[in-house]
Parts: structure tokens; C-alpha cells; sequence
């Protein structure tokens, strides 16, 4: 597609780039929103927000590095070059738990009430993200022959040129989309704290763990079943959320957790 948005002289704006920083934006906008109809303090959402961010980058960063650790010690420069793409969600969501934990912890919020918050605009962050993914070429499918695949032709992407495969990045943002309002319908809607955090994470497990089967890249090694890492935590993750879910509203249904019940 188009890897480069435009240039400003010696300078090129990476489209990939460009749509990181607009889904960031829009996820941290929304969350800010939320925050403000519940009558919580926006200004400390959007500091949490920021760290969240540093260590989504970095998390996500870090498990593609650990998915091919030759290539990156034969090539450490290649680490920090985010605008060729190369960003694992389940790493980044990963060490963004950790660090929302940690500062909620620190600065005494409520620590499911404060996840419900940021899962109404994570799903919309995450679907602006693919886009970027698709313009990069990165996170490519399999090679097809149906009428919606894509050919790549320009020499800068990341996917094979010249050859029709599965757009899984639209797919994975089409879906993303849809996840974003399904929480929006939620979350007025919601009777347990944490309800839209595992709604949240449940689907875009399942749906990273479907557009997997459609990938063509490379997503570390085959852990069990055929299914390379990625697709394995994609699935545990929407089994473990899709759970917890399960449970906590069976707990709420036969009155043995009905203490759990907010709108906060």
C-alpha cells in the first residue's frame, strides 16, 4: 500500500507511524470521555494513559524481538525501528496491565472500576492501529485467490509484492471496530465492576486468535496444535477473560455476588 505518507524533505512521515499516534490519541481521547461521564479525575486517566502507552510500545516491542531473537542480535539497530512495524498486541497488553496496576495501586484507584474505563477506548485504538498495519504491509495474510485480497506492489512494504493475499489487517480492524461497539453499547449497561475490561479483552482474544488462521507472517514458534505463540496467548486470553466473565455473572445471577455490583 503506501508505507510512506508523505515527505518534508529529507524527512518521510511513516503512515504506520502517523496511525499509531492517531489510534493512541483516539483511545486516550474516548477513555478521557468515560472518565468524565462517571465523574472521574480526566487528568489523572490521561497520566495513567500515558504510561500505558510507553509500556504498550515497549511490551509489544519486546515480544516481536523475542520472537525472532537471531535476526535482532544480528541486527540490534533494527530494535527500535517501530515504523517498520513489528508490534505484538499480547505483548504490549501484557506489560500495560502490569503498569496500570502498579500506578492504580500507587495512586489508590479502583483498580477494575479504572480497567472499565480504558477498555472503552482501547478497542478503538486497536482498530485505527491495524489500518496502520495494512499500510505497512506488516502482520500480512496467506496467499488467496478470492476478489478482496490485496496485492502489494510498492518496493517499501513489509509484505511479499506481487502476489493476491488476505488483508488480516483490515480484517483484525473491521473486527476491532465491531468490538468498540459492543463495549459502547455495554457500558452503560454493565453490572459488575470489570465487566467491559473482560468483555473487552475476551473478543479481541477471539478475534486475534481467527484472523491468526489467515496470517502468513512469521509469529514465533509452533507451540501446540499447529498454532505459532501469538495465536496461543490469543486464546488463552479470550478463555481466561471469556471465564471470568462467565463466572462473575453466574455469581451476580444466584445472589452469591451481588456485592460486586457497580456502575462504577
Amino acid at each position: 500500500m503506501h508505507p510512506i505518507l508523505f515527505k518534508l524533505g529529507p524527512v518521510s512521515i511513516f503512515t504506520y507511524g502517523f496511525c499509531l499516534a492517531l489510534a493512541f490519541l483516539c483511545g486516550i481521547g474516548m477513555a478521557g470521555r468515560e472518565a468524565k461521564r462517571l465523574g472521574v479525575r480526566v487528568e489523572q486517566i490521561y497520566d495513567l494513559c500515558f504510561w500505558i502507552v510507553v509500556a504498550a510500545l515497549v511490551g509489544s516491542r519486546l515480544l516481536h524481538i523475542l520472537m525472532s531473537p537471531a535476526y535482532f542480535l544480528d541486527n540490534p539497530l533494527e530494535m527500535v525501528k517501530l515504523w517498520k512495524g513489528g508490534l505484538a498486541f499480547q505483548g504490549g497488553v501484557i506489560l500495560a496491565v502490569m503498569v496500570s496496576i502498579f500506578y492504580m495501586r500507587r495512586h489508590q484507584m479502583p483498580i477494575l472500576g479504572t480497567f472499565d474505563i480504558l477498555a472503552v477506548g482501547a478497542p478503538l485504538g486497536q482498530a485505527i492501529g491495524r489500518i496502520g498495519c495494512f499500510m505497512a504491509g506488516c502482520c500480512y495474510g496467506r496467499p488467496c485467490d478470492y476478489f478482496w485480497c490485496v496485492t502489494f506492489t510498492d518496493p517499501q512494504t513489509l509484505a511479499p509484492q506481487g502476489i493476491p493475499i488476505h488483508p488480516t489487517q483490515l480484517y483484525e480492524s473491521l473486527l476491532a471496530f465491531g468490538n468498540f461497539a459492543i463495549i459502547l453499547w455495554l457500558r452503560k449497561r454493565k453490572s459488575f465492576a470489570g465487566q467491559l475490561t473482560c468483555a473487552y479483552l475476551a473478543l479481541a482474544g477471539l478475534i486475534r486468535f481467527v484472523v491468526e488462521f489467515f496470517r502468513g507472517d512469521f509469529r514465533g514458534p509452533v507451540i501446540v496444535a499447529g498454532m505459532p505463540l501469538t495465536q496461543v496467548i490469543a486464546l488463552l486470553l479470550a478463555v481466561g477473560c471469556g471465564g471470568w466473565l462467565l463466572f462473575r455473572s453466574w455469581q451476580l445471577r444466584s445472589g452469591k455476588g451481588s456485592y460486586l455490583h457497580t456502575r462504577t
